[in-house]
């Protein structure tokens, strides 16, 4: 059986805490890309630290390195297959978008 692969903002919704399956998955990921490290009282290593004050390309490459580490670590049951950004490049906006597979492994 092959996994399909979702797209994930930072645009986070409301929480939905009766959330199984794929859309936990999902959610959990967006909750990760929408929180900066030491912004989450009970565990300051949680989610990812936006590169600041590097140029376009580095920011970028540094950026896609954090959001891979972060879902790995944080939500092990999707495997990040690629991540694109969008925003104003020329205020220096980067929001992620990863496209995501679900392991096959879940339920």
């Amino acid at each position: 059986m092959s996994a399909l692969e979702y797209e994930v903002t930072m645009d986070f919704q409301k929480i939905d805490f009766g959330a199984t399956g794929i859309k936990a998955i999902l959610q959990n990921i967006s909750f990760i890309l929408s929180t900066v490290v030491f912004s989450c009282p009970l565990d300051r290593a949680f989610a990812w630290s936006p590169d600041v004050d590097a140029p376009l390309p580095i920011a970028q490459a540094r950026t896609r390195a954090k959001i891979m580490e972060a879902i790995r670590t944080y939500e092990p049951r999707a495997e990040v297959t690629r991540i694109t950004f969008q925003g104003n490049e020329l205020e220096g906006q980067l929001k992620p978008i990863v496209k995501v597979r679900i392991r096959d492994d879940t339920p």
